[in-house]
């Protein structure tokens, strides 16, 4: 019996990924959450972090996400996002200049703590990506 399940991660603009998986990781805001097949259905929110994709035989998948929603039904992922990039299409040198502008707008200190929060989160991610 077959352990995959469909994933899709759709932006308002086009289809980036419609694949089988056998294990997705998400960064919700409750944290990182795994899902297999036959989880409980879910509706969640994404915060920035990392879509890990993992597939049977052929390696996994990584997407850097800054928001999003995520719903999980009848073994269907599907990841509502504007903001997804392959970790493929990211190189050293764009993710110096994010960091360093999300840093001077928390530095700047006009923002609310929700987006504190949030850049923390990006910020965290995009080190964790360029190490």
């Amino acid at each position: 019996m077959s352990e995959n399940f469909t994933v899709e991660i759709i932006s308002p603009d086009k289809s980036i990924l419609k694949s089988e998986a056998t294990e997705v990781t998400i960064p919700s805001y409750e944290g990182q959450m795994g899902i297999l097949k036959d989880h409980i259905p879910l509706i969640t929110f994404l915060r920035p972090g990392l879509i890990i994709i993992k597939k049977n035989n052929s390696g996994e998948k990584k997407f850097f996400v800054e928001d999003g929603t995520v719903e999980f039904l009848k073994n269907n992922l599907l990841i509502l996002t504007s903001t997804a990039k392959s970790l493929d299409s990211l190189d050293k040198n764009s993710i110096d200049i994010i960091i360093k502008n999300s840093q001077e707008k928390i530095d700047k200190g006009e923002i609310s703590d929700k987006e504190k929060y949030l850049l923390s989160y990006k910020i965290d991610t995009l080190r964790e990506i360029n190490q």
